[in-house]
């Protein structure tokens, strides 16, 4: 990274900011000690200066062409929010304690999304450090922070950012994040930041105010896209492609998930997720770790996890909603009302068999044909989840899984994904059964945003029943942003306990077995009993030992013949008999069940048999 003020030494600091089309650039340092520099720019369109007797600390704007102060768009602080001054940080002065942490495979992760704002009380990231042990106890070891980067005010999920360099002053800046990063890797937990590159947020976003950063070329939901390959795109592919590397060497972050990477456009020979593709790898040769990039994308298209070197984007996974709505229709009766182009038994075989649901079909909800087969991209490049921040913020009410469908439909989820052939990826609270809301909240100052908000919202949930007259939680309201912290001490109590031991049970099952470390799709059937149930059969690659997930979504009991080329099966975890477990198994658990036999599937249960 070759922008934004870096520190040298002896209160020396190097500033720099791109602005190709300006003819003068200053520097304002304002405090502790004002001072006015003017820049001095090369044939490149950057500008820079040396600043001496400005150490880290400093507060300091750039004025484009002698107009007006602007904050620095490489920042990587603003105290004052996201109008005032930058600050200068010293990213060498942190002392690290993460030495032998050398990462984790990514097929091992178990992902676990918080929001940092409502995850504690205090809602920074100091205040997530005494909540680790209980993460790794239940078998997490990978946190997924939404958006961090400084966006407008306190409250916000972090997709309205405008600084895709500084960490969030109210989260606790630089030094809170690297403290949590170090915690983290300690407990062997690695991290992960859900970052946004297709978009900014409309309160200080003052990118245009020196450079063409956006295009009206093409349009996103957002408006003007980022500029990737019109004219003057040459530095805003600097400014996104460097900002992976930058969190990777300062933060020690493991892997970025990239938000809505469909609204990103670039027809250059070499496009945006390429090169960050290139500069990647050259981190992780220099690290000696692997670092990750996770695509959320809107296309079902596996190009986006194919190698570069073959006309892929690279990305070592992606977001499978697909799974996620496939399973949920299943899980709750209105389901289908929500996601129409869903609807049988035989998709979510599909889903498990080979990712994407739809890979060429007619889909209502666009009014096209959508979609590839990704029937041969392995389950370890696929992220799986049954609830993230979108499926429970974009409700009226803002509800969880856990308001909507009952205690035994939960655990029947849990196991739908923690047995799946994908990576798993829980939401903050869900291991346990959290019940408290979690609805869309934003602070901004401009009262105009504020309303945009409000209305937009409102537009939206018509859509979902929203009546004319009826009211929803209002995103500025502070209260609605309360409303939303996990209530920590429910899970060692009651139900929420009995979740938190089944989650547990079913991660350490996924962690020993290795049935179900095994994600080749050519090691796994998948077929659906009538539109009632699903039989999920894993197998290792020498197809000597199998494991038979039985899925029964329906409110009666369904018969299932067990396979026959085994000659016994060994029931290994039931859903109805969990409680017992964690402690000493029942004889009935631990009976054989003889090949060809037939067995009655438990209503909204989940049952998985081992072969002997």
């Amino acid at each position: 990274m070759n922008i934004g003020a870096q520190y040298l030494q002896n209160n020396t600091t190097r500033f720099t900011v791109w602005a190709p089309e300006k003819e003068t650039m200053q520097l304002h340092v304002v405090h502790p000690k004002e001072q006015k520099l003017q820049m001095q720019k090369d044939n490149d369109g950057y500008f820079s200066v040396t600043a001496d007797n400005v150490q880290p600390g400093s507060h300091y704007f750039f004025k484009p062409d002698g107009k007006q102060d602007y904050p620095d768009p490489a920042s990587s602080y603003q105290p004052e929010d996201v109008f005032g001054a930058s600050a200068v940080i010293d990213h060498e002065a942190y002392q690290w304690h993460d030495e032998n942490w050398h990462g984790l495979p990514f097929e091992d992760f178990i992902f676990y999304e918080l929001h940092v704002g409502t995850f504690t009380p205090e809602g920074t990231f100091e205040a997530i450090i005494p909540y680790l042990n209980d993460l790794a106890e239940t078998g997490i070891n990978a946190i997924e922070l939404m958006p961090v980067n400084q966006f407008s005010g306190n409250r916000n999920w972090g997709y309205d950012a405008t600084y895709l360099y500084a960490v969030h002053h109210s989260y606790g800046g630089p030094k809170g994040l690297k403290k949590l990063v170090d915690a983290c890797h300690q407990k062997g937990i690695a991290v992960f930041l859900d970052i946004v590159y297709n978009h900014l947020g409309p309160e200080g976003n003052f990118l245009p105010e020196y450079a063409p950063y956006f295009t009206d070329k093409y349009c996103t939901p957002w408006g003007d896209a980022l500029n990737f390959d019109d004219e003057w795109s040459d530095g805003v592919r600097e400014y996104i492609s460097d900002n992976p590397v930058y969190w990777f060497k300062n933060y020690h972050i493991d892997g970025l998930r990239l938000d809505a990477i469909h609204e990103m456009y670039d027809k250059g020979a070499i496009n945006i997720w390429q090169l960050m593709q290139q500069k990647v790898a050259q981190a992780e040769q220099q690290s000696g770790r692997r670092l990750y990039l996770v695509a959320e994308c809107d296309l079902n298209s596996p190009r986006v996890v194919k190698n570069t070197g073959e006309g892929g984007w690279g990305f070592d996974a992606q977001w499978l909603d697909d799974f996620h709505h496939i399973l949920y229709i299943f899980l709750d009766k209105e389901g289908k009302d929500r996601y129409v182009d869903f609807y049988r038994m035989e998709q979510l075989a599909k889903a498990y068999k080979e990712g994407f649901v739809h890979s060429g079909e007619w889909v209502q909800f666009r009014k096209r044909r959508h979609g590839t087969s990704s029937a041969g991209v392995p389950g370890n490049r696929f992220v799986a989840f049954n609830l993230n921040h979108d499926q429970a913020g974009n409700r009226i009410g803002g509800e969880r899984l856990s308001v909507l469908i009952s205690f035994e439909k939960q655990k029947l989820a849990a196991a739908a994904l923690l047995l799946s052939p994908y990576i798993p990826m829980l939401f903050m609270g869900e291991e346990y059964g959290e019940d408290t809301p979690f609805f869309f909240f934003i602070s901004h100052h401009d009262t105009s945003n504020i309303k945009a908000v409000q209305e937009g919202r409102r537009k939206e949930f018509a859509n979902y029943g929203l009546r004319e007259g009826e009211d929803f939680p209002d995103p500025y309201d502070e209260d609605t942003f309360n409303r939303c912290k996990l209530q920590w001490h429910k899970r060692k109590e009651g139900k929420y306990k009995i979740m938190l031991d089944w989650i547990t049970t079913l991660i350490q099952l996924r962690r020993t077995n290795e049935m179900l470390k095994n994600f080749n799709k050519n090691n796994l059937q998948a077929y659906n009993i009538n539109q009632d149930g699903l039989i999920v059969i894993r197998q290792d690659d020498a197809g000597k030992k199998f494991l038979v997930c039985c899925f029964n979504f329906s409110d009666k009991a369904i018969a299932y013949t067990l396979p026959s080329y085994k000659e016994h099966w060994h029931k290994t975890l039931d859903s109805k008999e969990q409680q017992w477990m964690v402690d000493e198994a029942p004889q009935s658990l631990q009976a054989d069940v003889k090949g060809g036999e037939i067995i009655q599937l438990q209503p909204c249960g989940a049952v998985v048999y081992s072969s002997l």
